[in-house]
């Protein structure tokens, strides 16, 4: 397996926002990065996993297996104490299929209407799955806890909205008010990446 030879990286996502992320954390490496619909690869998967972890999987083996290239798949969300963990592996629609992102804000607020600032904590997960096209596996995690604010925030890319009403710890900006640069360097999805660029660089 030579990790040296892996010159493209396939994400399993058209979210353009996700791969501009992981675009510019991997920037540095010399690995060219597609969104799934740049390798000709346009069909969704249905993500019917019961963890972030299957369904982060889900989607990495498919791409794999329809390019025939190295692929990564994520899936993330955000877990809110006060409602038990929800919304967890439904954090994308929880406020219904095809929600906006407005909506997404709006529900998830809305949710939290009777809670006081205090009682807000929230953690933010994300999974990146790994596969080859020989079908190995591997999967990294990033967490960051913080908390849920009381009104939006800031700015969000596009199908990333929780940024502008999550608040981590120890900080006083929301996700959605730091710079970019900021951001990567505390965000779940940069924690994963992280650990996936670490097991790249050591291979």
């Amino acid at each position: 397996m030579l990790f040296v030879n892996m010159k493209r990286l396939i994400f399993a996502t058209h979210n353009t926002g996700k791969v501009r992320e992981m675009q510019q954390l991997l920037s540095d490496m010399d690995i060219h990065v597609l969104s799934a619909e740049q390798a000709g690869i346009l069909e969704d998967v249905e993500e019917d996993g019961e963890t972030f972890e299957q369904n982060a999987l889900k989607k990495a083996r498919f791409v794999a297996s329809k390019s025939q290239e190295w692929s990564v798949g994520d899936d993330s969300g955000i877990t809110i104490d006060a409602l038990g963990g929800r919304p967890g592996i439904f954090t994308a629609r929880w406020a219904g299929e095809g929600a906006s992102d407005e909506q997404l804000i709006d529900h998830t607020l809305d949710q939290l209407k009777e809670v006081q600032e205090r009682d807000r904590g929230a953690s933010f997960y994300s999974v990146i799955a790994l596969v080859s096209p020989q079908g190995e596996e591997y999967l990294f995690e990033g967490v960051v806890e913080g908390d849920v604010t009381l009104e939006p925030r800031g700015q969000h890319l596009p199908k990333l909205p929780y940024d502008v009403i999550f608040q981590p710890k120890g900080f006083e900006q929301t996700f959605g008010e730091m710079s970019e640069q900021e951001k990567n360097q505390l965000s779940l999805r940069g924690r994963a990446f992280e650990k996936l660029k670490l097991f790249l660089r050591t291979k």
